[in-house]
């Protein structure tokens, strides 16, 4: 399965628990079925626990997933950049309008997917080779406002 494969499915998981309620993995399973992902509920365990799916009581007291993001909890496409940064990145290098972000050998392409998601405000865009992504800004205000938020990122922890 291909990285871009996953976060579709997992994008199809966010929509269908805004959709409707999900009460339980195998409702999970038949609703990706039904959009034409065929998965196991093992995959579907994974990206529950990914995505940091919750269950929460409805009105009528049935349990349903949602997601656990809260006011001081980051995005979930925040907190994967959070976790690819904390568990690859080695080095973040300013130059001009740009910066590099040095990773562990062939990492640098989940960090670089990881960060593209995020949508950070100011990224144009990100290059990524086995080791090193370029990460180039609008201009170098961008580029200090996205390099203070990626090294924020990296120090804390998950969900911090």
């Amino acid at each position: 399965m291909t990285p871009a494969h996953r976060r579709d499915r997992e994008r199809a998981i966010l929509e269908l628990i805004r959709e409707m309620p999900i009460r339980t993995q195998a409702d999970l399973v038949r609703a990706l079925k039904h959009r034409g992902y065929d998965v196991t509920q093992a995959t579907a365990s994974r990206d529950v626990r990914r995505l940091g799916l919750v269950k929460i009581r409805d009105a009528d007291g049935r349990s349903r997933y949602t997601t656990s993001e809260s006011d001081n909890q980051p995005p979930v496409s925040r907190r994967v950049l959070q976790t690819t940064l904390r568990d690859f990145a080695t080095q973040i290098s300013p130059a001009d309008a740009m910066f590099t972000i040095r990773t562990y050998s062939g990492c640098a392409n989940a960090v670089a997917v990881a960060l593209d998601d995020a949508g950070l405000e100011g990224v144009v865009a990100t290059l990524a080779g086995d080791d090193t992504i370029l990460v180039l800004t609008r201009n170098e205000k961008d580029r200090e406002n996205v390099l203070r938020e990626i090294e924020q990122l990296a120090r804390r922890g998950v969900g911090e």
